[in-house]
């Protein structure tokens, strides 16, 4: 098999690209662009478009869709203390097709799309677990034993001792920065967290269904009857841009009080 895979999937408006560039790299693209007004496709190598580094936990949760454990997924992926929202899910558990949202661009997979997706996620999985998690000891064993051959066979044992402590030292700093870095991964989720529970206090889940929609709002009907065009950026969850389908919003409360659907 080849070392990088790339896989699209072409609409008539949104495109959807699939890209892992090596399999001993722990992550792969997501890469979505739309259709501009004049005809041509937004251009990637310009910038232009939504990129998602996926990590291998991520695989490992929109697989769990793919295979249908769960109805939907959806998280806020961090970068660069940029947050943006993407979510993978079923219209219903005997739905043949699969939403895709990713901040503002949604594309739609069939059945047989949804199983190409699936297939190439497994193997890229499978992949990188094998070569992207190699122990950095056994590439260092590589190294050092590289190191003494080209020297010559007449090194002495003052020489081997000193190697030995290189690498045990080496091997101590790696596990010294990993161990930092997970402690540092965990305070920024902790830190998430947290401000994730004072917003959702500011929020009501409400449900209803998409009777319109524009670049930057969605004419929603709720169950009382009234329809109210409400900002997507007031809007804090993935939806699916489906009119007439009932489901359920996260909407900022102002916006809602504004309109007298909450008081």
């Amino acid at each position: 098999m080849g070392d990088t895979h790339s896989k699209s999937f072409f609409g008539q408006n949104t495109g959807l690209l699939i890209n892992s560039f090596s399999k001993s790299e722990p992550f792969f693209f997501i890469r979505c662009i739309k259709k501009k007004p004049g005809g041509s496709w937004e251009k990637p190598s310009a910038g232009e478009g939504k990129v998602i580094k996926c990590s291998l936990d991520e695989i490992v949760m929109i697989l769990q869709v793919l295979n249908r454990k769960q109805l939907n997924w959806s998280c806020y992926h961090t970068y660069k203390n940029n947050q943006t929202s993407i979510s993978f899910g079923w219209e219903d558990e005997q739905a043949e097709t699969l939403w895709i949202n990713i901040a503002n661009y949604s594309k739609m997979l069939n059945f047989a799309q949804a199983e190409i997706l699936r297939l190439l996620l497994v193997h890229i999985l499978h992949e990188k677990i094998k070569y992207a998690t190699c122990s950095n000891g056994e590439n260092l064993n590589n190294i050092m034993e590289s190191k003494i051959n080209t020297e010559g066979a007449n090194h002495n044992k003052n020489k081997m001792s000193k190697n030995i402590t290189l690498e045990k030292n080496y091997e101590k700093n790696l596990i010294e920065r990993d161990y930092d870095k997970s402690v540092n991964q965990g305070n920024q989720i902790s830190s998430i967290l947290v401000s994730k529970s004072k917003l959702f206090k500011e929020m009501t889940n409400i449900n209803g269904s998409i009777k319109g929609e524009t670049e930057k709002a969605l004419l929603i009907a709720f169950k009382s009857g009234q329809e109210i065009w409400i900002p997507k950026s007031t809007i804090h969850c993935q939806y699916i841009p489906k009119k007439m389908f009932n489901q359920n919003f996260l909407i900022d409360n102002w916006i809602l009080k504004r309109n007298r659907i909450l008081t």
